[in-house]
C-alpha cells in the first residue's frame, strides 16, 4: 500500500480521525490549490523523471514558501530515492514526496507528542511571544479557551503593556472563555506583571498561567532585556519556569516568518511555534522551512477563526490535507 492510501486509511478510521484530517484539508485548501495544481500539471508535462523535472519541482517547492536551503536537500533525497527505487515514472514519485515530506517534519516519529510541556501536580507557565499583529492575543483566548474546556483552571497575564489596547484585547478575551486576567495601567513594568500574575495564580490554585509580552523588533535590544527581565521573574518565583516559549507567527508573511523567527530565537529560548493563518495562505510551505532550517516544532497552527480553530499540529495530517486532492484521482 503506498504511503498516501496508509495516511488515507489513518484518517478515515474513526470520526475524531476523520474531524482532524478534515480541519486540515479546508484550512490548507488554498496552499493545496496551488502546490497540488503545478504538481499535478508537472507530472501530467513530464511523466519521466529526468534533471528538468527536478529542477521545476524545485521551482513549485520554493513558491510555497518551504524555502530554499529544506527545498534543496528535500530534491536531493527524491533523486536518489527515485534511483533506488528505479522510478521513472514521475506519476509514482508524488507518494515519495509526501513521505518525504513528514520525515522532514517528523523524522522517524510519526506521532503527535502532547503540544504543551504541562506540569501535572504544579503550576504550568507558558510564555508568549511575537511581534504585533500576528494574532498572538488570539492564539492566547483559543488555547485559554481549549484548556479550560480540559478541565483546566486558567489564567491569563496582561504582559504586554507597551501597545494601546493590548490589554484590552487581552480582558475581552477573558471575558469571552471565562478565566480571569491578571493586569496593571498601560507603561506598567511587564516583569511586575508577571510577578502579580504568578502571585495570582498561586494563591487561586491555578493550574496554567498563559502570559503575554510585547513584541518589538524595532529595537532588538529592549525585546531581549525586557524578555530576560520578564523570564528572571518568572524564574525566580518557579523554579524551571516558564515550561514553554511560544514563538507566535504569521504564516501569511511567508519566509518573513522565518526572519522573525530567527530574531525571537536570538532574543529568548524559544521551544515551539504557532503558525496562524495557515488557511488563508497558499504558502503553507513554510511550516517545513521553520522546522528544517530553525529545528523548532510547529506546536499548533490556526486553521481558522472559530475557537477551536487552534489545531495541535500533526505532521501527517498536514501532508495529507497538502495531497488530498490527488488521493482522489487515484
Amino acid at each position: 500500500m503506498s504511503f498516501l492510501n496508509k495516511l488515507k486509511d489513518k484518517f478515515t478510521q474513526t470520526k475524531e480521525k476523520e474531524e482532524v484530517s478534515d480541519k486540515y484539508k479546508e484550512g490548507l485548501s488554498k496552499t493545496r490549490q496551488s502546490f497540488s495544481s503545478k504538481l499535478n500539471d508537472l507530472v501530467a508535462r513530464y511523466r519521466k523523471v529526468d534533471e528538468e523535472f527536478f529542477e521545476d519541482l524545485e521551482e513549485i517547492l520554493i513558491s510555497a514558501d518551504v524555502g530554499v536551503n529544506t527545498v534543496m536537500t528535500l530534491v536531493e533525497d527524491l533523486e536518489m530515492e527515485a534511483k533506488r527505487q528505479n522510478i521513472k515514472d514521475a506519476r509514482e514519485l508524488k507518494d515519495v514526496i509526501s513521505e518525504k515530506l513528514v520525515e522532514i517534519y517528523a523524522g522517524d516519529d510519526f506521532e503527535v507528542a502532547s503540544p504543551l510541556n504541562l506540569q501535572e501536580d504544579d503550576l504550568s507557565v507558558i510564555l508568549f511571544v511575537g511581534v504585533n499583529g500576528v494574532g498572538k492575543t488570539t492564539s492566547i483566548g483559543k488555547l485559554a479557551y481549549q484548556l479550560s474546556q480540559e478541565g483546566k483552571k486558567v489564567l491569563l497575564v496582561a504582559g504586554d503593556t507597551f501597545r494601546a489596547g493590548a490589554i484590552q484585547q487581552l480582558s475581552v478575551w477573558g471575558e469571552r472563555v471565562g478565566v480571569e486576567v491578571i493586569k496593571q495601567s498601560e507603561g506598567s513594568d511587564p516583569a511586575a506583571v508577571m510577578y502579580d500574575g504568578i502571585q495570582a495564580a498561586k494563591s487561586r490554585g491555578a493550574d496554567v498561567l498563559l502570559c503575554d509580552t510585547a513584541g518589538r523588533l524595532q529595537n532588538k535590544v529592549n525585546l531581549m532585556n525586557e524578555l530576560s527581565k520578564v523570564k528572571r521573574v518568572i524564574e525566580r518565583e518557579i523554579p524551571g519556569a516558564p515550561h514553554d516559549v511560544l514563538l507566535v507567527l504569521d504564516a501569511t508573511t511567508g519566509q518573513n516568518a522565518l526572519i522573525q523567527a530567527k530574531q525571537f530565537q536570538q532574543a529568548t529560548d524559544v521551544t515551539g511555534i504557532i503558525l496562524t493563518k495557515l488557511d488563508g495562505t497558499a504558502k503553507g510551505g513554510i511550516v517545513l522551512a521553520i522546522r528544517k532550517e530553525l529545528n523548532i516544532p510547529v506546536k499548533y497552527v490556526g486553521l481558522g477563526e472559530k475557537m477551536t480553530d487552534l489545531e495541535p499540529f500533526d505532521p501527517q495530517a498536514f501532508v495529507y490535507g497538502l495531497f488530498s486532492d490527488m488521493l482522489t484521482e487515484e
